[in-house]
C-alpha cells in the first residue's frame, strides 16, 4: 500500500518584532459624576454604536473598541491639587520524493488641565476594505469616578475586490500576469502555473505569527479548471497554496515548494486535484486532496499532516466553494471546514500540531504575510498543476497579543492588568513629553493567563504610560 506524505523547508532563527496593534486606556479622576455629559459621550462608528450610560459615582467601567493602530498605549493625566492621574515527519514514502506530497502613529491625546475637562480627540487607524476604520470620541467635562477606554486591535484584513486590491494592501510578487482583478464580478482571477517563478498575490500581517498565536483564514474559491501532469515527467500533482508564508524565505531565490526541506514557515490551506507516479511501470495515484499545510521554521524538514489520506476530498470546478481554517493555539489544531452553497464538503479531521502528525514540541513557524500561492515546480522533478480560478471575500484575523486590559491605582501606584499571551514579552513604558519613552518594568514574558505591570516609581508631576509587546 501506497502512504503519501510530503512537505519542505530550511531552518530559520526567530525574530523579534513590535506589534502594530493599539492598547489605549485613558483615566480621569475628579470629584463629582455628571451623568449627562457622560450620556453625550458617543462612539462614531459605522453602525453609529453608542456608550452606554451605564457609568455611575465612584465606578470603573471599561469600554473595548476595536481598531487598526501602531502601539499599545496607556495616557495619565496629571491634576492640580492631588494625586497624579493617569488619564521529523515519520520515513519517507517508498517513492522517496514525494514531499511534494507534502502536497498533500499617532497617539491620543488627553487634555485635562486644570480645568479637568476632557477635549475632543481622535484616533485614525489604518483603512481596511469596507471596514471604516477612523473613530472619534467625544468627552464632555466628566467630574468624579473614574473613567477607562480600552481599546484592543486584532490584525483583519478584509478584501471583496469591490475596488482594486493593489490599492488596497495588496501587492504581487514574481509573475503579474497570474493575478487579474475582476470588477465586474468582484474577485481575483488567478492563473495557478507550476511552470513560472513562484508567485504571490500577497498582502502583510503586520506581526508574526506563530505556533503560539490563534489565526483564522476564510475565503471564497472558484475554479473553472484543474491538471496535473502538465510538464513533462512530473504527473503528480502540485499544490494551490492559500495562506501564511513568511515573505523573506518565500522570494528567496532557494524557497522550493515542491523540495523536501527548501520551504520553511508555511502555514496555508493547499489543494492538489488527481494525478499519479509511475516508478518503474508501478503506478502509485494522487486522489485529488484538501488539507491544511504547516512547515517547521526551526526543522524544515519536519511538516504536518504526514499522511494526506485522511484529507482527499475532491472540489468541484465552476462553482463557488467556501474555505475557512481556524487554527487554536490552546490546543494546537487546525480545524478546516469546506462548504458549497452552505453543504459541506466531506468532513475533514482537525490536525493537532504534535509528534505524531510530524511537529515536534521544539518545532514553530514565523508567518508574516498572507498569500495566495503559485508555486513553481523548480526542485520538483514529479509534480505540476496549471489551474484557473477566481478567489473572493478574504477574511483574514490575527488576534491580538493582548485584551481585557484595565489600569488602576494600587497603593499610589499606576498599574496595568491585562491577559497576555505566550511567546510575548511585554513591557511597561513611561514619557512625560512623547518625545522619549523609558521602561518602567522589566520584560515579561506572557504566560497565557494574565499579567501585571507597574510604575514603583512614578514621577510626582504624573505621566503617559504604554505597553510594549515583542516577539522574544
Amino acid at each position: 500500500m501506497y502512504e503519501r506524505r510530503r512537505e519542505g523547508g530550511k531552518a530559520v532563527g526567530s525574530r523579534s518584532q513590535d506589534i502594530g496593534l493599539a492598547v489605549l486606556v485613558a483615566v480621569v479622576v475628579a470629584a463629582v459624576c455628571d451623568r449627562r455629559a457622560i450620556t453625550d459621550f458617543s462612539v462614531k462608528e459605522k453602525d453609529e454604536a453608542s456608550l452606554s450610560n451605564g457609568f455611575r459615582q465612584d465606578s470603573l467601567n471599561a469600554f473595548i473598541l476595536r481598531f487598526a493602530g501602531v502601539k499599545a498605549f496607556l495616557f495619565g493625566v496629571p491634576s492640580s491639587g492631588g494625586p497624579a492621574l493617569p488619564a521529523k515527519a515519520g520515513t519517507p514514502s517508498p517513492f522517496s520524493p514525494r514531499w511534494s506530497l507534502n502536497r498533500k502613529t499617532a497617539p491620543l491625546f488627553l487634555d485635562a488641565g486644570k480645568s479637568q475637562s476632557v477635549k475632543a480627540f481622535r484616533k485614525s487607524g489604518a483603512k481596511l476594505k469596507d471596514q471604516h476604520m477612523k473613530k472619534q470620541w467625544f468627552a464632555l467635562p466628566v467630574l468624579a469616578g473614574v473613567f477607562v477606554l480600552s481599546v484592543t486591535q486584532a490584525t483583519t484584513i478584509t478584501e471583496n475586490f469591490s475596488a482594486n486590491p493593489l490599492q488596497n494592501g495588496w501587492n504581487i510578487f514574481g509573475d503579474t500576469n497570474l493575478f487579474r482583478w475582476d470588477p465586474t464580478n468582484q474577485a481575483l482571477d488567478v492563473t495557478w502555473d507550476s511552470t513560472q517563478t513562484n508567485s504571490y498575490f500577497y498582502h502583510p500581517l503586520g506581526v508574526t505569527v506563530t505556533r503560539n498565536d490563534d489565526f483564522s483564514i476564510a475565503f471564497d474559491l472558484r475554479l473553472n479548471d484543474i491538471a496535473s501532469g502538465v510538464e513533462p515527467g512530473k504527473t503528480g500533482p502540485m499544490e494551490l497554496g492559500f495562506g501564511f508564508l513568511n515573505f523573506t524565505n518565500a522570494t528567496g531565490t532557494n524557497f522550493m515548494r515542491g523540495a523536501y526541506g527548501n520551504a520553511p514557515n508555511v502555514a496555508e490551506f493547499d489543494y492538489y486535484t488527481s494525478g499519479y507516479y509511475d516508478d518503474g511501470g508501478i503506478i502509485y495515484p494522487a486522489p485529488a486532496t484538501a488539507t491544511p499545510a504547516f512547515i517547521s521554521g526551526v526543522d524544515s524538514y519536519d511538516y504536518a499532516p504526514v499522511d494526506l489520506s485522511v484529507y482527499e476530498y475532491e472540489l468541484p470546478t465552476n462553482q463557488w466553494i467556501h474555505i475557512t481554517l481556524t487554527y487554536t493555539a490552546t490546543n494546537q489544531t487546525a480545524v478546516l471546514i469546506l462548504t458549497t452553497n452552505g453543504v459541506p464538503v466531506g468532513n475533514p479531521p482537525g490536525l493537532v500540531l504534535d509528534s505524531a502528525n510530524g511537529f515536534s514540541d521544539s518545532d514553530d513557524f514565523q508567518v508574516d504575510t498572507f498569500s495566495i500561492s503559485s508555486y513553481s515546480s523548480v526542485g520538483d522533478d514529479y509534480d505540476s498543476v496549471l489551474a484557473h480560478g477566481s478567489v473572493g471575500n478574504i477574511v483574514v484575523t490575527v488576534p491580538p497579543p493582548m485584551q481585557n486590559l484595565v489600569g488602576v491605582f494600587t497603593n499610589g501606584l499606576w498599574q496595568v492588568r491585562f491577559t497576555d499571551r505566550t511567546n510575548w514579552l511585554y513591557t511597561l513604558q513611561r514619557t512625560t513629553d512623547f518625545q522619549s519613552w523609558t521602561n518602567v518594568s522589566a520584560a515579561t514574558a506572557g504566560n497565557g493567563i494574565s499579567l501585571l505591570l507597574q510604575d514603583t516609581n512614578p514621577p510626582a508631576n504624573g505621566a503617559f504610560y504604554r505597553v510594549s509587546a515583542e516577539r522574544p
